[in-house]
């Protein structure tokens, strides 16, 4: 750095020490914007160089890291405090794994913050100095790629201090990813590298990394190490070490019954040669990916359920054990019992003792940034990949020609991978995911084809690269300098991209990671000045856990609307520092909208769980809570499709919002719901209750219930859609139509522009709403509209109907939910839900919109929506019974995708 902006920094970490944290990205740049404009650094700072330097005092200063919600049960009795006091819990192995998350440059703030997060957990779990029987079950609910590794990492550390003396890491279904977790374990608990322990020369067997390099005593025994899963030979060689006990022993096992069975075994025999004193030692179980146990559709159903008996088994042969889940996608099986909630109760993997909702530090980059704050910035549509590359498509579907889209992502990784050589990041990582089919050969055709583009490529700038401006006349590096131009211009010069095209290229690996005896590892551990540059082909293993170091740019080809499948392909998220902005993610324009929709629900969830820390509810009220969810009907649906059969489903309408998103492009169905509208207007008006002219339309409060009743009865949406089901709105809304939802307010909203005509339903002038519909299921008849957000209204629309005492006690409700938070200038749109005591009922016309192509398949005129927010309900728990027909919900879901290259892999 030149000296000028190291004083430059200096200065600007000094006026921050100054001010009260925490610092936001903006405030920093302000910071540095005032500190510019002073005599001594004025017009000697160039814009790029300060934008540098912000980031660089973001990630050093400005991030924080919240704390999260705790969910505990009523009988919870904290222990650590005093065993700390008491001298009975050390500090050597969570010490050496603060110094190498220090070493590594984690912010000061998420290093304390996971220490303390840690201590949460490792309270709840059981004093292992109490000798008595005790089991406990606990879940951590974390955010896809934002550090749960880390997490249950400091956990584990914490746990071999406290006095437990086995630990088994149940990592994912696939050799890679439970290599790759033991490498962390190695680096964050043992010291060493396992792989080297196994080799037959002992000079070759010791090599200290991570955490040995700053204490070499007292190593974990690992009875796994990255080359091997779990061998009951391999273990009983290291008997010996394991009967003194005095260092903890460590397992990282693949979620395999095979596996599992073999450590059963293991331990079995292993205890009636020992007496009892391994089966009295206090065993804590980690459980990542933890709702993979109970949900996996890449499992047939016998072997989801053994996998989860032998957990169970695990934990029953100890006299004390620990059982914490970790997921970042909690609707699964051990939430979520479709028969009855006493069942669910019973499950032993039930989180019955804590549920733990962990914050992900400011600076991840999370759905929240890559598909609704920066999603023109991020995203980057596929739309033509149908005729060469369709998403459905079979195992021996030929591989000659890539959409334009894939070649256009692989030279945008190329170029943001030279900037952020230019950049100083040579040493870093940097890495492409591709996935765009569930089957291996595809994906194995699929990874010639870029590695001939990429060659391709490499031979042109090998060449041509050292000419200057002459060489834009190779049209492989004129292609590469239109990407720059196209994504990359404000954030690098070309004449700095260019020189480092060749470094780039003759670096650049293409790999198959899939269960295949094609497939390569992901290895990042080569040393030396330059970091690994890979572009990694592959399905359901880059779906689940993988981590990609430095990921830039993802090829993001892929159908399934599950919650848990999209938000685990999610490789994308999690953390960036220095090169956010050059991150892209091609995806088709369906998976936008899944993807904004879902955030949301999680989201939802989040905010829940933390309510209800605030009420000291407990964790079957938060597990009922979210079997009631209407997002677990997806889900619900997804574990009973085999059964082609009804079943009842709890559904919670209670504090929800619900939008006729998908309706039948039918023009007799079309009309009906118009006048449906126009009879509610007519009967509004007969009844005097005066309109008060809005921004966002004209509003009517105190409506009575039964003209709503009538309304929904008559207006239509497209059945595949369950929560727009006539039956569940009147079941719902008979319940609470003589109390809780006897009077409504109704919002006739008009669009707020200048440049449209305006549509009535009979009272006053309503504007339409431009929205797109999707394409895919414009073909089917179906009007699904905003496809890309699967919204019909607009944030704020909640807002409508509250006066200002309600929108104080919003703001209220706001700040006890984030309490070092300043209030935003518009509130999320639930906060409004929290206070509202009527419902609101939102009618808008939206003039539909799609590609030229698919423009003869939409209706004349526009068509009618609405929305409704729900206020919370006391009765009956806000709950209602829907009955789930599996053919309606695999027309709107799709056919379960099982991954082909799951099922071989059991070695």
């Amino acid at each position: 750095m030149k000296p000028l902006l190291s004083s430059l920094e200096g200065m600007t970490s000094m006026y921050m020490a100054s001010q009260p944290a925490p610092h936001t990205a903006q405030s920093i740049r302000d910071i540095i914007t005032q500190l510019r404009s002073t005599p001594m650094f004025a017009g000697q700072v160039e814009n790029s160089e300060a934008e540098e330097l912000a980031r660089l005092i973001e990630e050093k200063y400005g991030i924080s890291m919240g704390l999260g919600a705790i969910v505990d049960a009523k009988d919870f009795r904290p222990w650590l405090h005093d065993a700390r006091i008491n001298g009975e819990v050390g500090d050597f192995y969570w010490g050496r794994y603060r110094q190498l998350l220090n070493l590594k440059g984690l912010p000061k703030s998420v290093v304390n913050a996971t220490d303390e997060v840690t201590d949460k957990v490792l309270d709840r779990l059981g004093d292992p100095n109490n000798t008595s029987a005790w089991s406990r079950r606990g879940m951590v609910v974390g955010h896809v790629q934002s550090g749960k590794t880390q997490n249950y990492t400091g956990l584990i550390c914490k746990a071999a201090d406290a006095g437990y003396r086995l630990i088994v890491v149940i990592a994912g279904i696939h050799n890679n990813l439970r290599n790759q977790t033991q490498a962390r374990i190695d680096e964050g608990f043992i010291g060493r590298d396992t792989g080297r322990l196994a080799h037959v020369n002992k000079a070759q067997r010791q090599k200290l990394i991570g955490v040995g390099q700053f204490d070499q005593r007292e190593f974990p025994v690992s009875l796994t190490n990255t080359l091997r899963d779990f061998n009951k030979a391999t273990a009983t060689t290291n008997t010996s070490q394991i009967g003194q006990y005095n260092v903890p022993v460590v397992l990282v096992i693949k979620k395999n019954s095979s596996t599992l069975k073999n450590l059963l075994e293991w331990l079995k025999e292993h205890s009636v040669q020992q007496g009892t004193q391994m089966v009295n030692q206090p065993m804590l179980v980690i459980d990542d990916e933890a709702d993979n146990a109970s949900i996996n559709t890449a499992y047939a159903r016998d072997e989801v359920t053994r996998i989860n008996g032998q957990i169970r088994e695990l934990l029953s042969i100890f006299h004390r054990s620990c059982y914490v889940g970790y997921t970042a996608t909690p609707f699964a099986n051990i939430f979520i019992d479709p028969d009855t909630d006493d069942d669910a109760l019973r499950q032993d993997l039930f989180p019955r003792h804590f549920i733990i909702g962990l914050d992900a530090p400011s600076n991840y980059f999370g759905a929240q940034k890559v598909f609704l704050d920066a999603r023109d910035r991020h995203i980057r549509l596929i739309e033509d990949n149908e005729d060469i590359f369709p998403m459905k498509h079979k195992i021996d579907h030929p591989v000659d020609v890539l959409p334009g889209s894939l070649v256009q992502a692989v030279r945008a990784f190329i170029v943001s991978r030279a900037i952020r050589n230019a950049r100083g990041q040579q040493a870093a990582h940097a890495s492409m995911l591709i996935n765009a089919s569930r089957f291996t050969d595809v994906q194995g055709r699929l990874r010639s084809q870029v590695a001939d583009i990429v060659g391709r490529i490499r031979d042109a700038v090998a060449v041509e690269a050292g000419k200057g401006r002459a060489a834009l006349n190779n049209p492989e590096i004129a292609a590469l300098h239109s990407v720059w131009q196209q994504e990359y211009a404000k954030e690098a010069d070309w004449a700095d991209v260019q020189p480092r095209l060749h470094e780039v290229l003759v670096a650049a690996r293409v790999v198959e990671v899939n269960a295949s005896k094609r497939s390569q590892a992901l290895d990042y551990d080569q040393g030396g000045e330059h970091g690994v540059t890979i572009i990694a082909v592959g399905g359901f293993s880059l779906s689940r856990g993988l981590t990609l170091e430095g990921l830039t740019v993802s090829y993001f080809l892929r159908n399934s609307i599950m919650y848990d499948t999209l938000m685990q392909m999610g490789r994308w998220f999690g953390y960036r520092p220095g090169y956010e902005d050059l991150c892209r993610v091609w995806i088709p324009a369906d998976g936008v909208g899944w993807y904004a929709h879902i955030h949301e629900a999680m989201d939802d969830l989040q905010a829940q769980l933390k309510r209800m820390e605030l009420a000291k509810a407990t964790p079957e009220q938060f597990g009922l809570a979210v079997r009631s969810h209407p997002e677990s009907l997806i889900v619900t649906a997804r574990n009973k499709m085999g059964t082609g059969k009804e079943f009842p489903v709890r559904v919670g309408l209670a504090n929800k919002l619900v939008e006729t998103t998908r309706i039948r492009a039918d023009h007799d169905q079309l009309d009906r719901n118009r006048k449906a509208g126009e009879r509610l207007a007519a009967e509004i008006l007969k009844l005097g209750l005066g309109g008060e002219d809005r921004s966002r339309g004209a509003l009517f409060k105190s409506v009575p219930v039964d003209l709503v009743r009538e309304f929904l009865g008559v207006f239509r949406t497209d059945p595949t859609d369950p929560l727009t089901d006539p039956r569940l709105m009147n079941d719902y809304i008979d319940a609470r139509g003589e109390s809780e939802l006897r009077t409504w307010d109704i919002l006739f909203a008009s669009a707020q522009k200048d440049d449209v005509g305006a549509d009535s339903l009979g009272n006053g002038p309503m504007k339409p709403f431009d929205r797109s519909v999707g394409a895919a299921d414009l073909r089917q008849g179906v009007l699904a509209i905003s496809g890309t957000s699967r919204r019909v209204g607009s944030p704020g629309d909640e807002k409508e109907g509250l006066g200002p005492e309600e929108l104080a006690s919003a703001e209220v409700e706001f700040h006890r939910e984030y309490p070092e938070s300043k209030t935003p200038s518009s509130l999320p749109d639930r906060f409004f839900r929290y206070v509202r005591t009527r419902p609101l009922l939102i009618l808008r016309f939206v003039s539909p919109d799609a590609p030229d192509d698919l423009q003869s398949l939409l209706p004349q005129g526009n068509l009618l929506a609405w929305t409704i927010s729900f206020p919370r309900s006391e009765i009956e728990g806000g709950t209602v019974e829907y009955i789930v027909n599996t053919i309606r919900m695999r027309e709107m879901f799709g056919e379960e995708e099982i991954e082909e290259e799951a099922l071989g892999d059991t070695d």
